[in-house]
């Protein structure tokens, strides 16, 4: 029963804010230094901070048990500043910090280490964290790739914690220390073993990877791919298909530039240096155009040639490295000999999905993983592993015997080659403005690249020496002096591991058919597997990635969305059910939670009135509730970088929702439909007032709102009404109707002028209207057009009327001389200064503006997002979003800024 149980912090306060900022270096810096992530990809990605302190939040009792005595305030206040210094990425290597934590652990629990599990552990992060505060880990997933991860950061680097390393000690040392704490000499052994296995490629593929022209170690060569033209009269030349011949675009312009022969019949390429004028792309998103004719090539005719056999590929130009920086060569004929003799003994043999949007070069006839490296990449990679399984040999001779280390340190070099994969296939591109290669996955798909690059696997910056060195890098801040990590291949709707006393659970799971774990995975298990399946037969017994147990819904897979949905159900159903029994009760568990992918309208004939429900949560949520659980709390944290690939022109989630839930009491009671709409609007206003000053950002808030929604749906038994039992679906389209009505209620606040102003935008946009309509609406908002104009919100001339544009706003405006201020004209402004002038530009309008007009305008923020989601203007709810999730750096910056006069609001 739920009320026997002490409440814990989580249940009842959380330093937000201070969590989602401590985030920022791990969501926001790629490349952050000793990041665990280096060891290998992988495409849910927790940040490390977050799971922390969520750990901890949850495993502590709140001081009071949720009583707000101004002793229990005092205490909670106290634990809640700790949580927050808990929640940054410096905490990962505060030694003193996470051993108080740890010693605060212990003593809740009687000076005995809980249990831990997380049986969808992906890459580690939430176990990883669990093992750094001194829990007994158990982590489990069912993918191979995961698995090895986990190993690699949960098992290997604890069991061989202090222990020296035992490769030769020659001048090729890379580290010289009689001290090995923690992994570093097992770091020691990858760096050195790394550096060994890519000397000995050198010497078999150095006739495969020439010099530059210069004499320069190459970084890379740029190949475009081609098909034959469709003018009969270039005979079938083939024809680039370039997406940019632009090389380098920051400090310098450095051009691919394609020069035509005089009959138009062939073509060359040369580099060009300085301003030139921009030669265009042969491929846009519209089609390719015959670099030869000049005509149109659509891409149904660029899909024909290219499963018909007819893509072939070009060097377009050669990279290399010198003391002054890159350097751009033409093509030559040296390596493009070079590249064309190679001859691939090995190619992984794995189809890809053919019908699925994140998988695109099946569409162009490269429907095997195989066929995503060219012919000179297959050999390099192949010899690269017969080298890795040659170096194993040596690492059990210099480790005296020691198989578990030699085949720990075969799993790190195994890591580094098919970490190397993700920039070393035929559909990596170049990026002109840092002048370097990118690689493949920079979101959770396959996506196609007309244009690529082929990187130097042996020598450079991508060479195998340095991702081994990466991969040694990720083993810096582990927690390698707790618990070694019970790491186990596994369904989570079948297989439950055996427990000493009843664990704790967090667990971030599959959302729903967000990402294709399996099918992406295959990617990197056909390298993985070509090394390491004879040292752990078990987990790469199958010679894919195991499928059709995994828990997404794949319409693909299953045959039909109708399958695919019933498959997700109840496997989710069985799941929670597992975790009901098994976990610690005393104890509420954490699940994140982020799916956004999309939303059906309710029937319009439904009660609901066609409001939006997500299958995805209705699905994850339905076997939460039906296997017997109570949301208690929840939580939005920021888990993925504002800049990503997928949000650049998207509204996708930047938050994940940690749903914290509990075991439902069996006497919990029931209610009807109406007991709960009112409960719905009595408790939801300042709920979302929360989450608002929380700084959500308003493409999370309808996602976040589904958490306080839950947990009153989830307090009862049973809701009843006139067809039965009231279902998930049904809860949520009720919750989302309700968060409509709160947010349109918020308007009341707001000046006269800007409700007339949300009112026509709501239908009309920024499109013009009748003069009419306009003077009908003011008089119900109790304004006038004339007033309107006067306020300089609104163009009116020749019977229409339209609002204004935020590049018609007069760069001079001063709030404190406007005598007709609005919280519309604040909101645009503070707009333009972020867009024109970055978040410096914002803060200096806000320190004139004053912080009690900003916060309105970031208020309508939400409701102007809200409305633009609805009728998808996503340009224009992109600015909304964005004032929003600026607004904690526009405040620190404005309250920095030099006090001036402020404006004041009618």
């Amino acid at each position: 029963m739920t009320d026997t149980f002490s409440k814990k912090l989580i249940e009842v306060a959380l330093p937000l804010a201070a969590i989602n900022e401590g985030s920022k270096p791990e969501t926001e810096n790629p490349f952050l230094k000793g990041h665990p992530r280096a060891i290998h990809n992988w495409w849910a990605r927790t940040p490390l901070s977050v799971s922390r302190a969520i750990l901890f939040a949850q495993l502590i009792d709140d001081p009071g048990n949720g009583l707000e005595t101004e002793e229990a305030q005092r205490a909670r206040r106290e634990l809640l500043d700790f949580v927050a210094k808990l929640a940054t990425w410096e905490a990962t290597t505060d030694e003193k910090l996470i051993e108080k934590a740890r010693e605060i652990i212990l003593k809740q629990f009687k000076g005995k280490a809980p249990e831990f599990w997380d049986m969808f552990a992906g890459r580690a992060s939430i176990p990883l964290e669990a093992q750094r505060l001194g829990l007994k880990v158990t982590s489990s997933d069912l993918n191979p790739v995961a698995v090895t991860i986990q190993r690699g950061l949960l098992e290997f680097p604890s069991t061989f914690s202090g222990s020296p390393p035992v490769h030769p000690q020659n001048d090729q040392n890379l580290l010289h220390s009689t001290v090995w704490k923690g992994a570093t000499g097992l770091a020691d052994d990858i760096r050195w073993y790394g550096k060994w296995v890519c000397q000995e490629a050198q010497k078999r593929l150095s006739k495969l990877y020439p010099k530059g022209p210069d004499g320069n170690v190459v970084v890379a060569w740029l190949w475009t791919r081609t098909v034959p033209s469709p003018d009969p009269s270039r005979n079938g030349a083939a024809v680039p298909l370039v997406r940019s011949f632009k090389l380098a675009g920051k400090k310098r312009h450095v051009w691919v530039f394609p020069k035509v022969n005089r009959k138009g019949n062939n073509f060359e390429f040369d580099i060009a240096n300085g301003i030139v004028p921009e030669v265009k792309g042969t491929v846009s998103r519209k089609g390719a155009t015959c670099l030869l004719s000049k005509n149109p090539m659509p891409f149904p005719y660029v899909r024909k040639q290219a499963k018909q056999g007819n893509m072939g590929t070009r060097l377009m130009a050669i990279v290399t490295e010198g003391n002054r920086g890159k350097f751009y060569h033409a093509p030559s004929d040296q390596h493009i000999s070079a590249a064309r003799q190679a001859s691939p003994k090995w190619r992984p043999d794995c189809e890809m999905p053919k019908k699925h949007r994140n998988f695109q070069p099946p569409v162009y006839g490269m429907e095997n993983i195989g066929d995503l490296f060219t012919p000179r990449q297959l050999v390099a990679l192949d010899i690269l592993c017969d080298i890795i399984l040659d170096a194993r040999k040596h690492i059990l001779e210099h480790a005296k015997g020691n198989t578990a280390y030699a085949e720990a340190v075969t799993f790190y070099l195994a890591c580094a080659l098919s970490r190397m994969t993700d920039y070393h296939s035929n559909l990596t591109t170049w990026n002109p403005t840092n002048e370097n290669v990118s690689h493949l996955f920079q979101r959770q798909a396959i996506p196609m690249a007309w244009d690529f690059c082929e990187a130097n696997p042996i020598e450079g910056k991508l060479a195998y020496d340095a991702v081994a060195g990466w991969v040694a890098s990720s083993l810096e801040s582990l927690p390698t002096e707790a618990h070694p990590a019970r790491v186990k291949q596994a369904d989570a709707r079948q297989e439950t591991p055996s427990f000493g006393s009843a664990p704790v659970v967090s667990t971030d799971p599959p959302y729903y058919d967000n990402i294709s774990y399996a099918d992406l995975a295959d990617f990197f298990y056909v390298w993985l597997r070509r090394i390491l399946k004879s040292i752990d037969p078990h987990t790469f017994a199958t010679l894919l990635t195991p499928k059709g147990p995994e828990l997404i819904a794949s319409p693909t897979r299953h045959g039909s969305l109708e399958l695919a949905e019933k498959h997700f159900r109840h496997g989710f159903q069985n799941v929670f059910a597992e975790i009901l029994q098994t976990a610690e009760p005393s104890i509420p568990c954490t699940i994140y939670y982020a799916f956004k992918q999309e939303e059906e309208e309710e029937s319009s004939e439904s009660p609901e009135g066609g409001n939006r429900v997500s299958t995805g949560w209705e699905t994850m949520l339905e076997g939460l509730v039906e296997a017997g659980f109570q949301i208690t709390g929840t939580w939005p944290v920021r888990t993925t970088k504002k800049a990503r690939a997928v949000a650049k022109d998207a509204n996708a989630l930047a938050s994940a929702i940690v749903l914290v839930a509990r075991k439902r009491s069996l006497e919990a009671p029931h209610c009807s439909r109406r007991e709960l709409l009112n409960e719905l609007k009595r408790k939801l206003p300042s709920a979302l007032k929360h989450l608002q000053q929380g700084n959500v950002a308003p493409v999370d808030l309808a996602q976040a709102s589904i958490g306080p929604g839950m947990a009153i749906f989830s307090q009862y038994s049973k809701v009843i009404e006139s067809r039965g039992r009231m279902t998930v679906r049904t809860a949520l389209s009720l919750i989302n109707q309700t968060l409509d009505e709160v947010l349109s209620e918020q308007e009341a606040e707001f000046d006269t002028d800007t409700r007339w102003c949300l009112a026509w935008f709501e239908q009309h946009g920024m499109k013009e209207g009748l003069y009419g309509d306009a003077e009908t609406l003011s008089k119900a908002k109790n304004t006038a057009v004339n007033g309107l104009v006067e306020a300089g919100v609104v163009f009116s001339r020749g019977g229409k009327v339209r609002l204004l544009d935020r590049n018609e706003l007069p760069e001079d405006w001063d709030p404190a001389k406007d005598k007709r201020l609005t919280v519309w004209e604040i909101t645009q402004h503070l707009i333009y200064s972020l867009e024109k002038s970055g978040e410096s530009g914002a803060a200096e309008l806000l320190s004139k503006l004053g912080s009690g007009a900003g916060e309105a305008a970031r208020e309508l923020s939400y409701r102007l997002f809200q409305i633009c989601e609805k009728n998808s203007w996503s340009k224009e709810a992109l600015s909304y979003n964005g004032l929003v999730v600026a607004w904690p750096e526009i405040v620190k910056l404005a309250t920095t800024a030099r006090p001036t006069e402020q404006g004041k609001l009618i």
